[in-house]
């Protein structure tokens, strides 16, 4: 018996297309946006494992068809055991935490038997849905958890129990279920779930990780996306992508369709040289919609409807934000850090118009400044220095910290300090549990909800695992904001800084929806506090029979200075036209939709409700996931596999604990089946690729990269064995003489009579202007280190497309539309969006490329003179007016004649400017470590 369900909610909250239009070729150029997450991950076979026991992939595929948003997706993993014995195979799969499983089954010669929770042909569904596999037929019901617990109790007491164990990442949870395969047996697993994509930062974005580790004869993914209101923008990435496997890419789109077709032979698959796969990474889709300044469109699907609402050109609000940072002992070290250099970069992002403050505490609570204050020059640069100069120290007063922000922004309103439509927000950082002052966390909800009262929106980010993210949900949910948590890792500034941007453009406040009575029922939540820039309000509901033929809306919200009024209407027959293509829509998608958003948003309202409202809640979304198949925290999927037989699992989603450092068991011992030696095979689409018990040990500490925020990205893939082993046995690269340097940077200079400057900077004071070229549209920026003899940090800025990359010693950060991602250095990277490519090395260099632009490399280098460095190829590209300490040199360049004394100095001139040039040995670092010796002319600046 398999039994699937997800967990109670905690106690302070829970954690929770057709043939239409010939399809034409992405054009470039568009414009960019960022994302909400859709992760979908393939099964895939250990390598190793599947080389000894003989469990082999013939076949791997997933289906996505995106429907106005909503995700329906399917992950088919076809295996066979080539061995003579029984051999254990594992299928395991990474859904997003706001996905609903509605389908599990395998199919096996020998064994068929289902898990599922939503009738094959999506729509409504009966608490038992059945349907026959290889001709056997089981039934597979979804139930309230208790009853479905009573049955799973029944069949453990019969000694058919088997464990499944769900990790948690970042933003996924961990599906996994093994299966012992007969000799020559082919066995098939799938899976189905669905989720709404949520925009983010100005897109939507669908995820997949893929990691086969072994060739498989048919690999393929297909997503279908739909949107009647057009793509504005769509763009594919990679984090494993190479230029063979390029090939294997297609992507289709018209007005309102896009397909996205991956589908590699096996020899594109094949690493070079070797019978492994490069297959290792994450593969993205990420686009956003058209829209207009109403902001409005309403979509109709067999008699339910949906509205997606986010106008353009709306003035950003003026904030009044207050900063509540912990300093308890437990921030120390690399947390304090972080959080600094996190808080340091939004105060630079503050806009003129906000207002702010800082309030830190431990045992108590203290404020920077007695009142709000603008966010001027003057005020941020002393902000910066108070953010500089905390220290850690004491327990963790979280009541006090909060209420004190609560009064300050009291006491600013009631001086009539607050501007007039301003938006205010209190955001909360801590790594732990109240320990000092009042300690109940209830009352503590309590007392916060009392203090705010409706006014001000709380966000509350939790910084690593010692925290309780219920208890913060609860405290956020009750005061119109929503918790985060932040993951202890090398990224965690980019975190805190991203969740910034999330909030720091509020559009409108106290946005209502409203529909006429007599058209529509059973409408989704219609009422909201904030509406952010580069997000997406959803409101879902079910029209009446004896609707109008046209379905008009109003949406009232609060500018800064006035109220507005949006009003949207849309044609029921024209809509419900959209929808026909089945090979875009699977059909009654809407009403699923519809189900999906309403359930998700009674279980956050549980969070925040009283127990007499909550029993009525819970009852609602109860019936609804049991109406629908989905499971839910409140459902669980069971499968009782026919007396007899030997074999049952149980599957639980993971539930959000206060401690995530270790993975838990749900059930008995996970695997049951071995084979001679205990040998085991398992298809795996965790990253790790690790055994069962190795699960059990390790820490979901998630990934560092965060999406990537452009397109055809290859990305870290694994070394085999082989070429591990031969590396520690191979010759050492030849030294390099001893007191050969190599120079800060190496110019090419085209069409000159020297071809080559070596430039050693001995003078620098602050931030230098190394190149500008307003015809490239590139500006290159370094800080340079003379006592250290290497660039601190280095930044190129592009501003056709809008990109910038900042190299620092530790990684490389990219910024995209206000969106950061981190990279490790000599991680491969093959990334390409309209205007510009990037490539990274496994020696970590990176190239910023473009068929017209110059080329831009960065470089760790770890030779002598080690640090930072800067490439510079494709130069004769720079336009007349390039410019810079470097980009002078691209200028009219006059050498003099070496000198008579010593012909190894001569002097140059250049935009009225001399320097004197002396020949010398020096390392070319430009094909990395160890370098090559060259002779080249030298100068200082």
């Amino acid at each position: 018996m398999l039994l699937i369900h997800s967990p109670p909610p905690p106690k302070f909250g829970s954690n929770p297309p057709g043939t239409g239009a010939q399809m034409q070729p992405s054009a470039p150029g568009r414009p960019w946006g960022l994302a909400p997450v859709l992760f979908l991950l393939l099964a895939a076979l250990h390598t190793a494992a599947a080389q000894k026991n003989g469990i082999n992939i013939y076949s791997l595929s997933v289906d996505s068809k995106v429907s106005s948003r909503f995700a329906h997706t399917v992950v088919t993993s076809r295996v066979v055991n080539r061995a003579s014995v029984m051999q254990e195979a594992t299928f395991q799969v990474e859904l997003p935490k706001r996905a609903f499983i509605t389908n599990f089954s395998i199919v096996d010669r020998s064994l068929a038997w289902l898990a599922e929770a939503r009738h094959p042909h999506p729509g409504p569904c009966t608490e038992s849905c059945i349907q026959v596999i290889g001709g056997v037929t089981y039934p597979g019901n979804i139930k309230e958890k208790a009853a479905a617990q009573e049955q799973y109790s029944a069949a453990v007491a019969r000694g058919e129990s088997a464990g499944l164990v769900k990790a948690s990442g970042r933003k996924t949870e961990q599906f996994q279920v093994s299966v012992s395969v007969a000799p020559a047996a082919k066995v098939t697993f799938e899976l189905v779930y669905e989720e709404l994509l949520k925009r983010c930062l100005g897109a939507y974005e669908l995820l997949l990780k893929v990691q086969p580790q072994q060739l498989v004869k048919h690999l393929q993914m297909d997503i279908h996306i739909f949107e009647p209101q057009g793509i504005s923008f769509l763009e594919t990435e990679s984090t494993f992508m190479t230029n063979e496997l390029a090939d294997a890419l297609t992507v289709s789109q018209n007005k309102t369709k896009a397909h996205i077709q991956f589908k590699p032979t096996l020899s594109q698959q094949m690493s070079p040289g070797q019978q492994d796969t490069v297959l290792d990474g994450n593969f993205i889709v990420r686009y956003d919609v058209h829209r207009t300044i109403s902001g409005g469109s309403i979509q109709i699907e067999s008699g339910y409807f949906v509205h997606y609402f986010a106008p353009e050109g709306l003035p950003t609000i003026p904030k009044n934000v207050i900063f509540v940072i912990d300093k308890s002992g437990s921030m120390s070290g690399r947390k304090i850090e972080q959080t600094q250099e996190a808080l340091i970069k939004i105060l630079d992002d503050l806009s003129p118009n906000d207002q702010f403050n800082l309030v830190s505490f431990s045992g108590e609570a203290a404020q920077w400044k007695p009142l709000l204050v603008p966010a001027s020059a003057e005020n941020v640069n002393q902000a910066r220095s108070y953010a500089a100069s905390i220290q850690t120290q004491g327990g963790t007063n979280i009541n006090d910290a909060v209420l004190l922000a609560a009064r300050l922004l009291d006491s600013a309103n009631q001086k009539e300090l607050l501007p007039e439509g301003s938006a205010s927000l209190i955001i909360l950082l801590t790594d732990g549990d109240p320990t000092m002052g009042e300690t109940n966390p209830a009352r503590i909800q309590k007392n916060v909800k009392e203090a705010i009262d409706g006014q001000y929106s709380l966000f509350c980010l939790g910084f690593g695992f010692d925290v309780s993210l219920a208890f913060l949900e609860k405290l956020a949910l009750d005061n119109g904001g929503l918790t985060r948590r932040i993951y202890e890792d090398s990224d965690s500034t980019l975190q805190l800084q991203d969740f910034y941007q999330e909030v720091a453009n509020p559009l409108l406040t106290v946005v209502t929806f409203e529909y006429p009575s007599n058209a529509v029922e059973e409408v989704s939540r219609d009422n909201f506090r904030l509406l952010f820039k580069g997000s997406e309000i959803v409101v879902a509901g079910k029209l009446r029979d004896q609707s109008p033929e046209v379905l008009s809306a109003k949406v009232r919200g609060q500018l800064r200075m006035q109220n507005i009024t949006f009003q949207t209407e849309s044609s029921v027959a024209e809509q419900e036209n959209e929808f026909q293509n089945p090979k875009y829509i699977f059909h009654s998608f809407m009403e699923r939709l519809w189900a999906y958003l309403t359930i998700q948003q009674l279980l956050e309202q549980m969070i925040s409700a009283s127990n007499a409202e909550k029993q009525a809640l819970e009852t609602r979304a109860l019936n609804l996931s049991l109406h629908y198949s989905f499971v839910t925290p409140l459902t669980s999927m069971v499968v009782t596999k026919p007396e007899g037989k030997e074999w049952s699992e149980v599957a639980e989603k993971p539930v959000e604990t206060k401690n995530k450092h270790k993975n838990f068991y749900l059930g008995g011992p996970l695997s049951r089946f071995r084979t001679a030696g205990d040998r085991r095979s398992r298809i795996t689409a965790g990253p790790s690729g690790k055994t069962p018990s190795d699960l059990g040990r390790a820490g979901p500490q998630g990934p560092l990269n965060p999406p990537h925020p452009y397109p055809l990205m290859a990305g870290k893939s694994r070394l085999p064995d082989m070429l591990l082993e031969s590396a520690k046995t191979a010759s050492p690269p030849a030294a390099v003489p001893a007191g050969i340097q190599a120079p800060a940077v190496i110019l090419m200079l085209p069409r000159q009579s020297v071809d080559r400057l070596c430039v050693d900077i001995k003078h620098s004071q602050g931030p230098m202007k190394l190149l500008s070229d307003p015809d490239q549209g590139v500006e290159v920026t370094a800080q340079y280190e003379t006592e250290k003899a290497r660039f601190s940090w280095i930044e190129v800025t592009f501003k056709n497309p809008q990109l910038q990359v900042r190299a620092i010693p530790e990684h490389v950060v990219v910024t995209r539309n206000r969106r950061n991602s981190a990279y490790k250095w000599k991680e491969t990277l093959f990334s390409v969006i309209p205007g510009v490519k990037l490539t990274m090395d496994k020696a970590g260099l990176l190239l910023l490329s473009s068929p017209d632009r110059v080329t831009i490399g960065l470089l760790p280098w770890d030779g002598p003179g080690e640090g930072l460095r800067l490439l510079l190829r494709d130069t004769h590209r720079f336009s007349s007016r390039v410019g810079g300490t470097l980009g002078q040199f691209y200028q009219d360049v006059l050498w003099g004649p070496p000198a008579t004394a010593d012909d190894s100095k001569r002097m140059l001139r250049v935009q009225g400017l001399e320097y004197s040039a002396t020949r010398l040995l020096k390392l070319d670092y430009q094909e990395g470590s160890p370098g090559t010796e060259i002779s080249c002319w030298s100068v200082e600046l």
